[in-house]
């Protein structure tokens, strides 16, 4: 059966991409060396997709509806990838993350032709282009490939697809001021070669298939076409993150992640991806009725000296956009300033702007269209580069860069007052919870339920608690890349930062009592980790939707007991539920019960848990506190 893009495919590939990037971030980050080699191609990736995840689930939660909607108004495909797109380009960071906005709008371009929004309908796509054979395919001028073609705003067939593929690469090609091969732009040309060699395929996930499997092949090229990428031994970065992102499109619509080495895909586990995807929205903290995979517990930290101050969280990785690899890819020698800005303005303005930074610098990329771009420029003239936006409409969202000295907006005209030797940082669900973290010293983030955690605000908490060392809890399964986002950026300014694998607030609780500022950094990580991952945690949570599970199928509404992260009970009885789970959880041993309540329970609830792993669990003591409001119903943490 021909499978199709929809809206809730694009919101499933969002949610899969971001995760793909969060996996490859340090692989990708580790082999950016062209055309500056400040290794943060994949953190610029991430964050891009990032901001693309959030305005999507924005729209899909009712906070960016068109406005003639009803209150069940289903998304339409062409809302969903205008909102990803739209996502990325105000949120783009670095020459990669720019082109990837770009190849999101370009293909929006092409499926999103007939959806609400601020579509310019009486400006015709050239003649030829994806989107004027995309437009004949929907108004019938084109021959349908075969009886049955969707190619509506409910949905796009395989056709349509490859159609938004090659429009994809083409408006990226045009974006960059100066095009190289052996770039992420050559990937995705392959890519849409590949996808166009299917002819009338209206298979989407064959599509996507070629699709993915012609990028991995141009990927693989690319060291032989870049002579730094071939002394450096590597492929280009920012066409390896567009792998992924592929590949994830793969797996959003056939339920298969595709083996790396190219050959079949694999399924994951009892419930597809795209289920998985579905059921939660990465960081929301809103107890799912799935958690999607993670690791069996905290295994090492991610702990690293802080970075050389190259570039920031914003600086500049992979792009086409040089016309030589000599210069700023090797020696140093290329312009010190990096500026990135988002711009309203009409598009003769943006194409005089164009001239004007393409004659002052390098690295130029423009992209977005309909009165909004987000401008990226390598100059030695930062200043320049501004005044340059200023007269073409109003930038804003103004970024500049020392490639030596990080970002220049971090630094004021006054001293600030002195950094603290080292400070924790901790991802905390409930107020009642935040509380007792901030008593034990931490700084804390609020995870309220339903709210996307982004690194920014990890980032800028980080910032806030003012240290040389920092020590960062994410607490939550689902916060893991997000964290380490936010932690290379803190890097890259030069801070030290250690990320704990901690998946719940009991293990964060159980790594913040060991926590000893006076012991060096190392030691401290080590012993926190340990404490961390020597804690089980379980957690009473209500299913949102019916699902498959580990313990069979859940309803909506149904207590679902976890254990290490995995449903390993379903049931109906709150308290029936947390004794069991207390009980599986206690049968291979433990000296120390933490239970966090939320305020559904009442206090005599606490008494008879306690109560009971005192008569059925001899010498294990027992410690309660209050969730507060936006808490669990209950975690359980044993050590």
């Amino acid at each position: 059966m021909p499978q199709f893009l929809d809206a809730g495919a694009v919101r499933v590939w969002c949610a899969l991409a971001l995760g793909a990037l969060g996996r490859a971030r340090e692989e990708i980050d580790a082999i950016n060396v062209y055309p500056v080699a400040d290794g943060d191609t994949g953190t610029n990736l991430y964050l891009t997709l990032e901001s693309a995840a959030q305005e999507i689930e924005r729209v899909f939660t009712g906070g960016g509806a068109p406005e003639s909607a009803g209150a069940g108004h289903p998304l339409s495909l062409g809302e969903a990838v205008r909102a990803m797109a739209y996502g990325a380009l105000i949120g783009a960071r670095g020459n990669s993350g720019t082109i990837l906005a770009q190849l999101l709008r370009g293909m929006a371009e092409v499926l999103a032709q007939d959806a609400p929004g601020p579509v310019d309908r009486d400006r015709p796509a050239p003649p030829g282009s994806a989107g004027a054979q995309a437009a004949d395919v929907r108004d019938g001028t084109a021959p349908p490939a075969e009886s049955g073609d969707r190619a509506s705003g409910e949905a796009a067939d395989g056709r349509l697809l490859a159609l938004a593929l090659r429009r994809a690469a083409d408006s990226a090609y045009q974006a960059v001021a100066h095009p190289v091969e052996g770039t992420v732009l050559t990937v995705a040309t392959a890519a849409a070669r590949a996808a166009d060699r299917l002819g009338a395929e209206r298979d989407c996930g064959a599509v996507a298939r070629a699709a993915h499997e012609g990028a991995r092949t141009a990927l693989a090229a690319t060291r032989g076409q870049l002579a730094v990428l071939d002394r450096a031994g590597v492929v280009d970065a920012g066409g390896r993150g567009l792998v992924a992102v592929l590949a994830a499109l793969v797996e959003a619509l056939t339920g298969q992640r595709p083996d790396p080495a190219g050959g079949r895909g694999q399924g994951r586990g009892t419930e597809s991806s795209a289920e998985a995807a579905s059921s939660a929205g990465p960081g929301t903290g809103g107890g799912p009725a799935v958690r999607s995979e993670a690791p069996p517990g905290p295994a090492a930290p991610e702990c690293a000296e802080p970075q050389p101050a190259a570039g920031g969280g914003g600086a500049a990785g992979d792009t086409g956009a040089v016309d030589d690899d000599s210069g700023s890819a090797d020696d140093g020698t290329g312009p010190a300033f990096e500026v990135i800005y988002l711009l309203e303005a009409a598009e003769p303005a943006v194409a005089a702007l164009r001239e004007r930074l393409d004659a002052l610098g390098d690295s130029l990329v423009v992209v977005g269209g309909e009165g909004l771009w987000n401008v990226h420029v390598h100059v030695d003239d930062a200043g320049a580069a501004v005044e340059a936006g200023i007269e073409a409409g109003r930038p804003y969202r103004i970024r500049i860069t020392h490639f030596a000295a990080g970002d220049v907006h971090t630094r004021t005209g006054r001293p600030l007052p002195a950094r603290a030797p080292r400070a924790v940082v901790a991802v905390v669900p409930g107020e009642g919870l935040a509380e007792l973290y901030a008593e034990a010293g931490a700084t804390t983030v609020p995870l309220r339920p339903g709210h996307q955690l982004a690194s920014a605000e990890l980032l800028g908490a980080l910032h806030r608690a003012h240290a040389e060392e920092l020590v960062l809890l994410p607490n939550d399964a689902e916060l893991r890349h997000t964290a380490a986002a936010a932690a290379a950026q803190a890097r890259a300014e030069g801070l030290r930062v250690a990320v704990i694998p901690t998946r719940s607030a009991v293990q964060g609780l159980a790594a913040l009592a060991v926590h000893e500022p006076e012991r060096r950094f190392d030691e401290d990580v080590v012993q926190m980790t340990s404490a961390a991952g020597a804690t089980r945690h379980g957690e009473l949570a209500l299913a949102q939707a019916q699902s498959w599970t580990m313990a069979g199928v859940c309803q909506a509404g149904d207590v679902l007991g976890l254990i290490d992260g995995d449903v390993a009970v379903i049931g109906d009885d709150v308290r029936g539920m947390a004794v069991t789970v207390l009980d599986r959880m206690l049968s291979a041993g433990g000296e120390l019960v933490t239970l966090v309540l939320g305020d559904e329970f009442p206090d005599t609830f606490a008494e008879q848990l306690e109560e009971h792993v005192r008569e059925r669990h001899l010498a294990v003591d027992t410690v309660v506190y209050r969730g507060g409001r936006g808490s669990a119903l209950l975690l359980v943490g044993v050590e």
